[in-house]
């Protein structure tokens, strides 16, 4: 019984081992097989100012969009190029969802990936990675998952567009990223305890290599999501002129633990509309699948995502500079009722009024896409008496953002082959 052990742990190192293999190879091949073939001249014709043609009274990095009448109250008219960085673990699905319904409201053109939902991440985003791309194309929002490249990004967007993202607390989202993609970093197979997040964070360097597979996903993923080196000593000057270049990039960053003062903020700066801002939580975990931090677990969470925790603490400071800016009564007020609009949403699209486990999903259409080796995420049937002033609002608030890029004519035929890859080796 004493050898039990050791050999569950190898025969556990030697499946991870194949895993990695079959992974790593696979990848590989899908890389190669959605290679683009763009090619590009030494002129190229620039993007407009903006796609929707419309005057602007100034070039300048503001991100507001609005007069005041004879009587001084505000006009405006919705800014419509924007630019979200979609971080990993963020709720920024939930945003996601608010942006594809923005845009077919207003018969808005998107930049997707080609052949999956993601822009060829972890590689910097090129503007070749857009669907159909041509040098001079001019697009009004780009919004899926992507390494940043500021300098290709501002190739493919006007040059009045609106850029936003979303921050998490470094711990939540480490312990989120641990959970959501541990099985896809070899160097974790090697954890065999019961709790393995709280075996990796007491010693995370046994766990770690910074040229491993997968290895960003385990340490400062924001940072790294945002184009820079996440290996970087947190005192490194480096780190500071990089926070302070994505200040510069950014007109609004979104913080996951005030979503809806983010949205009101956004609403405020973008000149929408309330009913633009109605979500459901999309992507969410069950609650008995989150690990517990202790303040123990947590500050080392925050000590080896150094750099994630410097960005957070940042832009936690800008945002509350713009409530603060915006009123706080306002706020909870305007709050107070999208709350109250999104909980009429509930009751009128949702059955039973609330999320369900994936085996309790009653359509495929509203299964979300699951981790490696579990169904954790949960989603939710759509009433089946819904009246027909709000059909297509529901489904398109409940539908998962796979699904919803397939219905906007995205082919992600290297998604979908993935995932019928994973069900044949029941991952």
């Amino acid at each position: 019984m004493m050898g039990g052990k050791p050999v569950r742990q190898w025969r556990s190192i030697c499946k991870g081992l194949i895993l990695g293999a079959l992974l790593t190879i696979c990848m590989i091949l899908l890389y190669c097989l959605s290679a683009s073939e763009v090619q590009f001249g030494p002129q190229e014709v620039p993007v407009p100012y903006s796609c929707a043609h419309r005057p602007s009274a100034s070039h300048s990095s503001t991100i507001s969009n609005s007069s005041h009448n004879a009587s001084g109250q505000r006009i405006c008219t919705p800014k419509v190029d924007i630019m979200f960085m979609k971080t990993h673990k963020t709720a920024s699905s939930t945003f996601l969802n608010i942006l594809f319904r923005f845009g077919e409201k207003h018969h808005l053109k998107f930049a997707f990936p080609n052949s999956r939902n993601d822009f060829f991440y972890p590689s910097p985003f090129h503007r070749s990675q857009v669907k159909d791309y041509r040098p001079g194309m001019c697009f009004n929002i780009i919004c899926n998952h992507m390494r940043f490249n500021a300098a290709e990004v501002a190739k493919v967007l006007p040059a009045d567009t609106s850029y936003i993202t979303i921050l998490r607390d470094p711990a939540a989202l480490a312990e989120s990223s641990f959970h959501y993609f541990g099985r896809v970093v070899p160097l974790t197979w090697r954890l065999s305890g019961d709790d393995k997040m709280r075996e990796f964070l007491t010693d995370p360097k046994l766990y770690y290599d910074p040229e491993g597979f997968n290895s960003f996903y385990l340490k400062n993923l924001l940072f790294f999501d945002f184009g820079q080196d996440s290996n970087l000593n947190p005192d490194d000057p480096k780190v500071d002129e990089a926070i302070e270049a994505i200040s510069k990039h950014f007109h609004l960053v979104m913080l996951v633990e005030y979503f809806e003062e983010s949205l009101i903020l956004l609403k405020d700066a973008l000149c929408w509309d309330m009913e633009d801002l109605l979500f459901f939580k999309l992507n969410a975990r069950k609650g008995s699948t989150v690990s517990k931090l202790t303040p123990e677990l947590r500050a080392k969470a925050l000590e080896w995502n150094a750099i994630d925790w410097k960005l957070y603490q940042y832009f936690n400071t800008t945002f509350w500079h713009k409530v603060d800016a915006y009123g706080h009564e306002r706020m909870a007020r305007d709050v107070a009722e999208l709350q109250r609009r999104n909980a009429e949403m509930a009751s009128i699209c949702i059955e039973g009024g609330h999320a369900v486990d994936a085996g309790s999903i009653l359509e495929t259409s509203m299964q979300p896409w699951q981790p490696i080796g579990e169904k954790s995420i949960m989603g939710y049937n759509l009433k089946n008496n819904v009246d027909k002033a709000h059909q297509n609002l529901c489904r398109k608030m409940l539908t998962p953002e796979l699904q919803y890029l397939t219905d906007m004519g995205v082919n992600l035929w290297i998604t979908r082959l993935w995932g019928h890859i994973r069900e044949i080796l029941h991952w």
